[in-house]
């Protein structure tokens, strides 16, 4: 039934009429290529669908343009909101939305300024729920993710959910910065175990960082170091019948490049990572860069389906049984270092 609604949501948003779509002008243009301008292009096409009384105005999004202006735009919207955070309506998944955004802002900006591919087709299943595992680097938006999401809808017309940090959802930078529960109308699935668990129930295609914050947080001298895999998706894995599908992303390492992550000041901050890099001194003059990455060529080769590890043996204890799953975990992170090391070769 879920599957079947998400059909008919998305049928109905294909036969949306052309002249309400949002299209881009040359003002969009500008902005995609001018990186304090990536904000503007998340919040003016929410705010072409949704009603968003609270959301950024033209004279807020010009000030983002200009250096240390983003500051002054944040003291003028709390002025206009009565002095008060923007609202946080409770809001649900999407997949309307999901392909709107992806055909409308991901398209140009994956194919045009990342370049995004995917090789090794034949490897892509025809089956679901499937949960796709994939190394995450940058130390930065989760750019890797998002292109991911997009190249797969485009081949094969998916609809997927991705499993992010929580502070990608209640950070008040995030609140400040996007739409209000603009992550979970995506398809973002908050990292807790409930939620990863009802999202694998609900016949999801689930993208999911088994190096968990590890991985962006491990900075550009481990760029293509994979970090120890967490065992949850594989005792999820186990639980459910759901296979891997294993995805190595070579290119996202360069999208913060020459980063380092400073420990202290990013527990101060309550931030998943907080890099040092010469970068960030356009970060510090143009706050609105916090959804900019640095331009790259994303290349993702789909590994075959991990299938064969995901038996489970009732007569383990617990205790075994969280050790095989750690063991299976990290033979898996093994062997995609492996293919990491030859890619990188090439």
């Amino acid at each position: 039934m879920i599957n079947q609604n998400q059909e008919n949501i998305i049928n109905s948003s294909i036969e949306t009429p052309s002249s309400n779509r949002y299209t881009f002008s040359w003002f969009d243009w500008f902005c995609l290529w001018y990186p304090p301008g990536w904000l503007i292009l998340f919040n003016r096409h929410w705010q072409h669908y949704h009603c968003d009384p609270d959301g950024w105005n033209w004279l807020e999004y010009i000030l983002f343009l200009i250096p240390g202006g983003f500051y002054l735009a944040i003291f003028i919207r709390w002025l206009r909101l009565g002095c008060r955070t923007p609202r946080q309506e409770v809001s649900e998944f999407d997949p309307n939305y999901q392909q709107l955004f992806s055909q409308e802002i991901l398209a140009p900006i994956v194919e045009h300024y990342f370049h995004g591919e995917l090789y090794q087709l034949e490897n892509l299943p025809n089956t679901k729920p499937i949960l796709v595992a994939m190394n995450h680097a940058g130390m930065c938006f989760p750019w890797d993710f998002l292109s991911l999401c997009y190249l797969l809808g485009k081949e094969r017309g998916w609809i997927l959910k991705t499993l992010a940090g929580v502070s990608l959802f209640d950070h008040a930078w995030m609140i400040w910065w996007l739409p209000p529960r603009w992550s979970t109308v995506l398809g973002g699935v908050r990292a807790e175990l409930n939620e990863f668990s009802t999202a694998l129930q609900d016949q999801t295609i689930l993208l999911y960082a088994p190096e968990g914050l590890r991985g962006p947080r491990k900075g550009w001298q481990k760029r293509y170091k994979l970090e120890k895999f967490d065992v949850s998706f594989i005792q999820l894995s186990q639980r459910l019948q759901i296979p891997i599908l294993p995805v190595i992303c070579i290119g996202n390492e360069n999208l913060h490049p020459w980063s380092t992550n400073l420990q202290k000041l990013q527990r101060l901050f309550k931030l998943p990572f907080l890099p040092l890099s010469p970068l960030m001194l356009a970060f510090i003059l143009f706050p609105s860069m916090g959804v900019w990455a640095a331009k790259s060529h994303l290349r993702y080769f789909i590994q075959p389906l991990e299938t064969t590890h995901l038996q489970q043996n009732d007569k383990n204890s617990s205790d075994n049984k969280r050790a095989v799953s750690y063991q299976q975990a990290q033979a898996l992170r093994e062997k995609m270092q492996n293919q990491i090391n030859k890619l990188i070769k090439k």
